[in-house]
């Protein structure tokens, strides 16, 4: 019979062995490691995106050119999402003119151009050629985006790239923007060069603005991803 005095016995000072970490498992160490990979190649995929997104709308005439109408076609109606894809707003192949306007477009056979949805959905023909299936301000904005993210990747080799104030940005916007608006209320009529050169300019500084965010956030998740798994230490 166990005494009403007795005390209780003292708790053991012996610990239960820990577990060793439990290594990862394949799955999440393929996942690990294609994290890295995007992490330390991030400048070369978004570059060669931004390239084919601008090369492929150039495809698109040229396979009209070449008689393949229905690939032609799934490119114009794939970048019809993305861009309103004006022809007197667009580049146009194998034609007299480049550039040319509502007027001849319409001479050629386009849809009367007071009906922008006929209208857009001119892509051409073998009087007048085929539009480029980008408009030209677009064309000018990735283009340089695709530009641009060359040039970071030979600034950066020399050190931290640093990012513009919003004001310095704001500046760059504004040429897009006053070129763009006045031309959407009707106060007058853009043509190819300012297109081209309001939108490099936005194109490039967006760039400028955002690739030194996305490098630091890059070089976080390599410096986290290659440090030993602590989280299953003792």
């Amino acid at each position: 019979m166990t005494s009403p005095n007795a005390r209780p016995p003292a708790p053991s000072s012996i610990q239960p062995p820990t577990q060793p970490p439990t290594p990862p498992s394949a799955l999440a160490d393929a996942a690990n490691r294609l994290v890295l990979w995007i992490a330390r190649h991030w400048l070369a995929l978004f570059n060669t995106a931004w390239a084919l997104y601008v090369i492929l709308p150039f495809i698109a005439p040229i396979l009209m050119q070449a008689g393949y109408m229905t690939p032609a076609r799934a490119i114009y109606g794939l970048y019809s999402f993305t861009c309103h894809q004006l022809p007197d707003h667009s580049y146009f192949l194998f034609g007299e003119s480049p550039v040319p306007q509502a007027e001849a477009l319409m001479a050629a056979g386009a849809p009367d151009a007071s009906n922008l949805f006929l209208f857009r959905s001119f892509i051409g023909n073998p009087q007048i050629g085929y539009k480029v299936a980008l408009c030209e301000r677009d064309i000018a904005i990735y283009g340089s985006v695709a530009l641009g993210g060359l040039v970071f990747a030979l600034l950066r080799r020399r050190g931290k790239v640093r990012a513009p104030s919003l004001k310095v940005y704001a500046l760059f916007l504004i040429p897009i923007a006053v070129d763009g608006l006045s031309q959407l209320v009707g106060l007058r009529e853009s043509n190819w060069w300012l297109r081209t050169v309001t939108g490099a300019l936005f194109g490039l500084a967006s760039v400028w603005l955002a690739y030194p965010y996305v490098e630091d956030a890059m070089q976080e998740v390599i410096e986290t991803e290659s440090r030993p798994n602590s989280a299953t230490a003792p």
